[in-house]
């Protein structure tokens, strides 16, 4: 596997400028990559500033570790493990948090991790290599049922029954090791796609998101950054396909509203406790130049949301 995979980082300019970076300000990538938005995030703080920058992916941490600045500290660590990060860097609060969601080109790129159905690869998907259970480790034992939910609830694919009872019957017959036999067995399983769109797409998509725990772990990191947030603080977050965006959008608008009181409760407006965190803007998406250059930014919808100050905060 290779540090130097090339990598655009998607909505790289827009996120950063999303930060409002402080020059002396405290910030945290917590999805490094190739360490694009670190970079740049870097060349806009001061010299008393910092950026901790977390990936579980040893290959983006080897990648990170590259960076010599005594403004930067990279961590392996997947992001979900944010507030204890901060407490081993006697860090209480920071000033932003990026993530930068799924899976990256690197990784995509890279036939060895086995993330892409265009490579015959062996049939991996960990995000962390060091640990975990690979897809193929995973396919071989797994239930016919729970595989078929996995497949409909994370890659929203309506043949997730067939592909199940399709994959089971296969690797009675053969261990179903590569990344060839896993597309082979679903295209032959589903006949019918959007044009241009291979029928493994949604398959692939929801192994990886499921081996990886991608949703349990968003779900834990989004509760984090408000905590760890200073009043004013920003928090930005990119996503890539409807599941994340879906439950980024909803978390942000909850923390915006504040407590829900029952309807018709006779309690004044200013006594309603405010909410946690400020939306910022509307969602912002790849400009047709920035597709046309990476098609893999089509998907990217970036949100914004600032902390809220106040006492009590």
């Amino acid at each position: 596997m290779s540090v130097g995979l090339s990598h655009d980082t998607v909505l790289l300019h827009e996120a950063v400028e999303a930060l409002q970076i402080r020059p002396e300000g405290i910030y945290v990538d917590g999805t490094f990559g190739r360490g694009g938005h670190s970079r740049l995030i870097l060349e806009k703080l001061g010299v008393r500033g910092r950026l901790i920058a977390l990936d579980k992916d040893p290959v983006a941490v080897a990648a990170g570790q590259v960076i010599s600045d005594p403004r930067f500290v990279m961590v392996h660590s997947g992001f979900a493990h944010l507030a204890e990060v901060l407490r081993k860097l006697a860090v209480e609060k920071v000033d932003g948090v990026l993530l930068d969601l799924g899976v990256s080109s690197p990784q995509l790129d890279d036939e060895q991790r086995g993330f892409s159905f265009r490579f015959n690869a062996p049939l991996d998907m960990r995000m962390d290599i060091s640990s975990g259970q690979t897809a193929a480790e995973w396919l071989a034992t797994v239930d016919e049922a729970f595989l078929g939910e996995v497949i409909r609830d994370y890659g929203e694919e309506r043949f997730a029954k067939q592909i199940a009872r399709a994959l089971v019957a296969a690797r009675q017959e053969h261990p179903i090791n590569t990344t060839r036999q896993l597309s082979e067995i679903v295209a032959k399983t589903v006949r019918t796609r959007e044009p241009g769109k291979n029928p493994a797409t949604r398959t692939f998509q929801a192994i990886r998101i499921y081996l990886n725990q991608e949703l349990e772990e968003l779900a834990q990191i989004l509760p984090q950054c408000v905590d760890c947030l200073r009043p004013e603080g920003r928090i930005v977050i990119i996503s890539f396909h409807s599941l994340e965006d879906r439950m980024v959008k909803h978390f942000l608008r909850d923390m915006a509203q504040g407590d829900k009181l029952p309807r018709n409760l006779p309690v004044r407006a200013a006594d309603i406790p405010a909410g946690k965190l400020r939306l910022v803007g509307r969602a912002v998406r790849a400009t047709p130049q920035e597709v046309a250059g990476n098609p893999r930014a089509r998907s990217a919808v970036m949100r914004v949301a600032e902390r809220a100050g106040g006492a009590g905060d």
